[in-house]
């Protein structure tokens, strides 16, 4: 039976690529809980299996062995339904924002919902409001390489929102940024997921952030090795409780 609490439930989830010899065990029985109204970061060493756990969860990979729930759904029963959704319930947000050179900034913004169908001015007036809401609503008629890096990553952000999805997962989100840049993006994130029909999970190398989150899942080796607890506004708990 599905946990309302949670927005990702992974039990025992293995992955491994190839095979016989040349089999990489990338995913090694991985517990992990993702709690909605939270921030979750999960961090390790490059080739920890940080990105391969993040494509298992968001169904861009298939799991080896062990179950995946997401939003109450088990992704290896939704067959050829897995885009729609992905598309309808997760939004993403890159380091390298993605976005595309000759689209304004309002017209990113609502490229999910051209990708849905949604009639073009409709779309773009909701990208409009969306991106005033972020503090970027003067730069709608801007060109990405007419945008700093920070207001670059709040269309992201906008990109990302703009189906209102209940997972967010964010893959270094502020590595490219100074710090007072970094420091209004995860504002922003915290700002969303403080909400009882939402989570985010952000993946990074960048301890200047750590502060905004409610957990730190540690990584090792295809593992989880610990968890740090804290309250998503400041200070962290040491060793409150093991990865679950």
């Amino acid at each position: 039976m599905s946990d309302t609490n949670y927005a990702v439930r992974c039990s025992e989830v293995e992955k491994v690529f190839g095979t016989n010899d040349t089999a990489v065990r990338a995913l090694r029985g991985v517990d992990w809980d993702v709690p909605f109204g939270e921030i979750s970061m999960l961090v390790g060493q490059s080739g920890c299996g940080k990105t391969t756990l993040l494509s298992v969860i968001t169904g861009l990979l298939d799991a080896t062995g062990g179950t995946v729930e997401v939003l109450g759904e088990k992704l290896h029963r939704l067959n050829g339904h897995a885009n729609q959704f992905r598309l309808d319930n997760i939004g993403f947000i890159f380091q390298q924002y993605n976005l595309l050179p000759a689209l304004t900034a309002a017209e990113n913004a609502a490229v999910p919902l051209f990708a849905a169908n949604v009639p073009r001015r409709e779309a773009t007036q909701r990208a409009r409001d969306l991106l005033h809401n972020l503090g970027v609503g003067e730069r709608a008629d801007a060109l990405p390489k007419e945008l700093s890096g920070g207001q670059q990553q709040r269309v992201a952000i906008a990109r990302a929102l703009i189906n209102e999805p209940r997972l967010i997962v964010c893959d270094e989100p502020t590595a490219a940024l100074d710090a007072e840049s970094g420091r209004a993006v995860m504002e922003l994130l915290h700002g969303v997921a403080v909400s009882p029909r939402r989570a985010v999970v952000v993946v990074t190398h960048d301890n200047r952030i750590f502060e905004f989150a409610h957990s730190i899942t540690h990584m090792e080796d295809g593992r989880i090795v610990r968890r740090t607890s804290g309250n998503g506004t400041g200070a962290l708990t040491a060793g409150a409780g093991a990865a679950h």
